[in-house]
């Protein structure tokens, strides 16, 4: 009995080590679901999606005495490569760049590693209520200046 609950613990914390690698799966696996608003060719199945897991796990790179952050990071490189090989092959060519921004603003934002409002801005430029004075320059455009402006009024406020 004693012996099981020892076991029993040691797997506990083994999952919840490897409970990192399944959130990385899991933005992945919607990354390539939302493939589908771009195209409705682009779909697929969770049974692909957990094969090629599968793969990963067992092609990835095993070490003698690798620690579970190092495991964890070679899980989490090679899965995210082998996918984004694997699915680069089914897309059309022009629809390549926009799955790799997308994939990389979703590990990104995943790993709390993008500020939101910077991510708003570059989609969608400046926005507020501020009265913008005229643009003193040649050189900068009415878009950065406006935003350059809301910046310094920020800061003086």
């Amino acid at each position: 009995m004693e012996e099981s609950k020892i076991t029993e613990k040691k797997i506990d914390e083994t999952r919840e080590n490897f409970r990192v690698v399944a959130y990385r799966a899991s933005i992945l696996f919607f990354s390539i679901v939302d493939l589908a608003v771009i195209d409705p060719m682009y779909q697929y199945s969770l049974q692909w999606f957990s094969n090629l897991f599968g793969g990963s796990v067992s092609n990835s790179e095993r070490k003698e005495g690798m620690t579970p952050p190092q495991r964890i990071k070679a899980l989490n490189d090679h899965f995210t490569l082998s996918l984004y090989d694997n699915v680069c092959r089914s897309l059309f060519e022009k629809d390549k760049l926009l799955f790799s921004f997308k994939l990389t603003v979703n590990i990104l934002a995943g790993d709390n590693k993008m500020d939101a409002q910077e991510m708003r801005f570059f989609l969608a430029g400046p926005s507020g209520d501020i009265k913008i004075a005229p643009n003193p320059t040649t050189w900068l455009g009415d878009l950065e200046w406006a935003e350059t402006y809301k910046q310094i009024y920020s800061m003086t406020q």
